[in-house]
């Protein structure tokens, strides 16, 4: 089993950054996907960004530019740079790893974005 813990959320004005940071309970070394979604109030979750153990990742056009994944295996933590934020950025962001077809999800932070 693998537990998730986020840390990094607050309350940022628009165009500020922040890092939210994923630390995970055991070795993230053989876990093959890692990265972050965000659920807004009233909204679906919705996919952040993404990584695997090759380093190869993924962002939806809506965060591409400004976010950028990574993760530390020596640390078994993996980060979120944001930058540039939006008001429409403000979410509960979650970790997630896929491992052996399990999803394991993190409590969540909460990013709040004011104009």
């Amino acid at each position: 089993q693998v537990q998730l813990v986020e840390s990094g959320g607050g309350l940022v004005q628009a165009g500020g950054s922040l890092r939210l940071s994923c630390a995970a309970s055991g070795s993230i070394f053989s876990i093959p996907a890692m990265g972050w979604y965000r659920q807004a109030p009233g909204k679906e979750r919705e996919l952040v960004s993404a990584i695997t153990t090759g380093g190869s990742t993924n962002y939806p056009d809506s965060v591409k530019g400004r976010f950028t994944i990574s993760r530390d295996n020596a640390k078994n933590t993996v980060y979120l740079q944001m930058n540039s934020l939006k008001p429409e950025d403000t979410a509960v962001y979650y970790c997630y790893a896929r491992l052996f077809g399990v999803d394991y999800w993190g409590k969540g932070t909460l990013v709040t974005v004011s104009s």
